[in-house]
C-alpha cells in the first residue's frame, strides 16, 4: 500500500521527493513549473539543477544535493526516470531513504515501461513523498471535466455547450485545449457560451473533425462534404479526420449490438450515448460492417497506401449520409 501522499496535478506542492507520474506532458510540465514558481516566491537564491536518469552516472545525485557554501536551497528536476541507469536507481533509493535538508527533488516517469519499479516503490512507501498524477485523458468525460476545472479554478462560467464545442474542436492535444480555455478566460463575459467559442475558434470550431462525422452521420451529405473539402484546403491533416469517424462508428457499432450498453459501461457521457443512438438509428448490421471496412480503407489510404486519400474519405463521408445506401 502506498504511503505517499497523491494530489491533483493542480494541487501539486514542493516536498522532499515529488514523483510526476504519467504520460502527459502537458500535466508534468504545468507541475514543474509550478513547483519551480512555488519555490522561487519562498527561496530567491533557489539552485536549480536538471538531471536526465537515462545519462546518469554514480555519485551525480549526491554531489547536487551536497551544501554548498552559501546553503542555498536546491531544487533538483530529473527527467526520462523511464529510462534511468541503474547507477540512477541505487543512488535514487539510498537518497530517498535520507534526502538532503532544503533540497527538493522532482522525478519524471512516464510510465512508459517498468524501469525503475524498484525505486518508485521505496517513493511511494516514503510518507514524506508526493506523487502526482500525470496520466493521458482520452475519453470525452475526463476531457470535459478537465474544460470544466478549468474554468472552476478561474471561478469563472462555461455553458454545457461550450464545453462540448471545446472538446469536440480540439480533441487531439490537451495543451491546445488548455491554450483554449486560456484564451476564453479573458473574455468578460459573465458566461462563456458556444457563441463565443465560435468567436474565438470560428475556423477551428467550424472544421473540427468531429463536426464532419456528426454532419454526415446525420445525412447532412452536402454539408459534410464542403466542410470536409474546406478543411482539406486549409491544412486539415486526413489521419485525424477518419480517426473521428472511426471512434464514431465504432461506438454506433457497440451501442446497435447493445440496446442495453449505459454510459458507465461504454465510458462516455449520457447525451454522448443519447446522440448515439441517434446516429445508429436506420442502420443494419451489414451496413455498419460495411462502413468499418470504408473506414479501414480510408485509414491505410491517409497513412500513405495512397497518394491522394480525399477520395476514400469523401468515399466514406457520403456512405455515412446514406446509411451504406448510395
Amino acid at each position: 500500500m502506498s504511503s505517499a501522499k497523491k494530489v491533483d496535478w493542480r494541487k501539486a506542492h514542493p516536498a522532499p521527493v515529488m514523483l510526476l507520474f504519467g504520460s502527459e506532458p502537458y500535466f508534468s510540465g504545468q507541475v514543474a513549473k509550478s513547483i519551480r514558481n512555488q519555490l522561487r516566491q519562498k527561496h530567491q537564491e533557489l539552485e536549480i539543477n536538471e538531471v536526465d536518469a537515462s545519462e546518469y552516472v554514480s555519485g551525480m545525485l549526491l554531489n547536487l544535493a551536497s551544501p554548498s557554501l552559501f546553503a542555498e536551497p536546491r531544487l533538483i528536476v530529473v527527467d526520462n526516470v523511464e529510462r534511468c541507469t541503474d547507477a540512477f536507481i541505487e543512488d535514487g533509493k539510498s537518497y530517498v531513504a535520507s534526502p538532503a535538508a532544503d533540497t527538493y527533488l522532482l522525478l519524471k516517469h512516464s510510465g512508459a515501461s517498468v524501469r525503475g519499479k524498484a525505486l518508485l516503490d521505496v517513493i511511494r512507501a516514503e510518507t514524506t513523498a508526493v506523487e502526482v498524477d500525470c496520466s493521458k485523458i482520452d475519453k470525452d468525460p475526463d476531457r470535459v471535466r478537465f474544460v470544466q476545472l478549468q474554468f472552476t479554478e478561474e471561478q469563472r462560467k462555461i455553458t454545457d455547450q461550450a464545453v462540448r464545442s471545446l472538446v469536440d474542436a480540439f480533441s487531439g492535444d490537451i495543451a491546445e485545449l488548455a491554450s483554449a480555455c486560456s484564451q476564453l478566460l479573458v473574455d468578460s463575459a459573465e458566461s462563456i457560451t458556444e457563441e463565443i467559442v465560435d468567436r474565438y475558434f470560428g475556423g477551428r470550431v467550424q472544421t473540427s473533425t468531429f463536426k464532419i462525422a456528426d454532419m454526415a452521420l446525420a445525412g447532412r451529405q452536402g454539408e459534410a462534404l464542403a466542410l470536409l473539402r474546406h478543411g482539406f484546403n486549409t491544412g486539415l491533416d486526413p489521419v485525424p479526420v477518419v480517426a473521428a469517424i472511426a471512434s464514431k462508428v465504432r461506438l454506433m457499432a457497440r451501442i446497435h449490438s447493445d440496446r442495453s450498453a449505459t454510459p458507465s459501461s461504454v465510458g462516455i457521457e449520457s447525451w454522448k450515448l443519447a446522440r448515439v443512438r441517434t446516429d445508429v438509428q436506420g442502420w443494419s448490421d451489414e451496413a455498419l460492417g460495411g462502413a468499418l471496412r470504408l473506414i479501414a480503407e480510408a485509414d491505410a489510404a491517409a497513412k500513405g497506401a495512397e497518394r491522394d486519400p480525399r477520395y476514400r474519405i469523401e468515399r466514406l463521408v457520403t456512405y455515412l449520409a446514406t446509411k451504406g445506401k448510395q
